[in-house]
């Protein structure tokens, strides 16, 4: 009888990967003895491995339907006559970790790359959903290029209260920022609290987890129509077990990531990220997704394919819908379909076939309250536009769709804060000296600053503002942002200030001039200030000295660089 896989003389199944014993045959023996233990018959040791990463934890409320999830893939590995063996992995729980996900997202990706490498599989399903699991695990498969597919958590559903529809975490914001301008109370507060998130899955709205399932399967590495289908929806656990049972087929064709990932797929992410008005997040993952398979992506490349590319859903925070809408009006495909003549349609997805092969078959029905045809967008040009400057020599992100137009060529004064502890000390002092029409500046706050880079970014309307009526301002930092938040917000200024950037040298009362039509954000301070201010300046934070802090601090990237570590991106 021939064994799966014998015919390629590769190894294949509990004999890939043997532990060095100094006898292979001895190793193997001693393989199966183990693995008998847990009560696997010899017909089922036979059968070609599919790992499933699976990265469930009690600090992630997103994953909470993981268990049900993990059934359905190992009901479709065994149907497709594959063995499936899950594996736990670090999980990154948003909005339980300190002092942020950011910093852990490179450590999964190197437990993900790992834990595939090292253990016997001969392709890996990927189960994540929570902002930065889905491309810590895109980056670890990237860089192991063991067949694999991604499995979305699904994002939440929407539930009605007090007359209206409420989905985490742009209603969250919206409800904070009446809270703080006074337009409801504790009490109140207190009740939303418990109604903003009351499903499993990511957040309901075009977030960052929503934006990378959308770019995962943009990338082809997750099935055709996964990427918005509700967490608790029947068709999620279908998707899971299509998904097992096309991880069998990903193993015999030797699919890998570096045939999916390519130049051309991450020009489709991005034209992707750019028509949904996706999360800033978004770059910063595809860079070090697309720098693990040795793609660059450019910010300058970024703009031209911005302006080129319309903002076709109506989602929010940018519009008005959720993404169980989205899934009800066709799903990604029915966004596919529409920029169909921008896209690179050979590329190669998980399925085999290419992405115009995809488009060809699909049905054309698609809801127009949600989805504008090409020639009808809901804005002209992408969601996301990359600045440069004085101030950003190395680039900076603007959020366009979800910002003010009218706040988009400005000259402003600076009102800085240096820190984040700076920030949460004055920004609702009342006797800070700040109006509507000053840009106030958050410092230390970017990948090296100790913070290592939270979604801070998102300076709150300082509270006697927000009580005279100022929704929005100009606010900018070197700091992230949500991708469920909102407002005229320049974010990943680079070089950060803590490695000394032109950031890090801008004081109070300076003139700070914004042009998103020019792509320019400038420090108007002549040479020669700057230079003595340069000459004064210190690093505001000591290098931790062990551990995993030290690793991060030595070997994080600049953000234009996706804060990848420097050894782990592909030549």
């Amino acid at each position: 009888m021939i064994r799966w896989g014998a015919m390629s003389g590769t190894p294949h199944g509990l004999a890939r990967g043997l532990t060095n014993y100094g006898d292979a045959d001895f190793s193997l023996y001693l393989r199966r003895s183990f693995a008998k233990s847990m009560g696997y018959s010899k017909e089922m040791l036979a059968r070609p491995v599919v790992g499933i990463a699976q990265s469930a934890s009690g600090f992630n409320n997103c994953h909470r339907h993981f268990p049900e999830l993990l059934d359905a893939v190992k009901r479709g590995v065994l149907a497709a006559g594959g063995l499936p063996i899950d594996f736990p992995t670090i999980s990154l729980g948003e909005v339980f970790l300190s002092p942020t996900s950011m910093m852990f997202r490179n450590l999964m990706a190197i437990d993900v790359e790992e834990m595939i490498r090292a253990q016997p599989m001969d392709a890996v399903v990927l189960l994540g959903g929570c902002d930065k699991t889905v491309p810590a695990q895109l980056m670890g498969a990237a860089s192991a290029d063991v067949p694999a597919i991604q499995l979305l958590a699904g994002p939440m559903l929407p539930m009605s209260f007090h007359g209206e529809r409420l989905g985490a975490c742009t209603d969250c914001r919206r409800f904070w920022a009446k809270y703080r301008a006074g337009g409801i109370n504790a009490t109140e507060i207190e009740e939303i609290e418990g109604n903003l998130a009351t499903t499993a899955g990511t957040c309901a709205v075009m977030g960052t987890a929503s934006t990378m399932a959308a770019i995962a399967e943009a990338l082809g590495m997750a099935l055709p129509g996964t990427a918005a289908i509700p967490a608790v929806h029947a068709d999620r656990l279908r998707a899971a077990e299509a998904t097992g049972k096309r991880a069998v087929a990903l193993a015999a064709e030797d699919l890998r990531p570096s045939r999916i990932i390519t130049e051309r797929s991450v020009e489709n992410a991005l034209r992707v990220l750019l028509a949904i008005g996706g999360s800033t997040n978004a770059i910063l993952h595809l860079t070090a997704v697309a720098g693990r398979a040795g793609v660059d992506i450019s910010l300058a490349r970024l703009n031209e394919l911005s302006d080129a590319t319309p903002v076709l859903v109506d989602l929010k925070p940018t519009g008005q819908h959720y993404m169980s809408d989205l899934n009800a009006a066709g799903g990604l495909g029915a966004i596919l379909r529409e920029l169909k003549p921008m896209l690179h349609l050979d590329c190669v997805t998980v399925t085999g076939e290419t992405l115009g092969q995809r488009l060809d078959a699909e049905p054309g029905w698609v809801d127009r309250d949600v989805v504008r045809p090409l020639g009808d967008p809901y804005q002209k040009v992408g969601g996301l536009a990359a600045l440069f400057g004085t101030l950003a020599p190395s680039g900076a992100i603007i959020k366009r769709s979800a910002a003010d137009p009218a706040l988009f060529e400005r000259e402003g004064r600076a009102v800085v804060f240096t820190s984040l502890e700076d920030l949460a000390t004055r920004i609702d002092t009342p006797d800070l000296d700040v109006t509507g029409d000053d840009f106030l500046v958050l410092q230390n706050a970017g990948p090296k600053s100790g913070y290592a880079m939270p979604e801070a970014g998102y300076l709150p309307i300082p509270a006697k503002l927000a009580r005279s009526g100022v929704k929005d301002m100009v606010r900018m930092s070197d700091a992230r942002m949500s991708g469920t938040a909102y407002g005229t917000i320049v974010l990943h200024i680079s070089p950060e200030a803590a490695v000394g950037g032109p950031l890090a040298l801008v004081r109070n009362g300076d003139r700070i001039k914004l042009s998103v039509s020019q792509r320019r954000l400038d420090l108007l301070v002549d040479d020669a200030e700057l230079g003595r201010r340069r000459a004064a300046w210190k690093p505001p934070v000591t290098p931790p000295r062990r551990g995993y802090g030290k690793l991060y601090m030595d070997h994080v990237l600049q953000a234009e660089h996706g804060c990848d570590f420097d050894f782990l991106r592909k030549a």
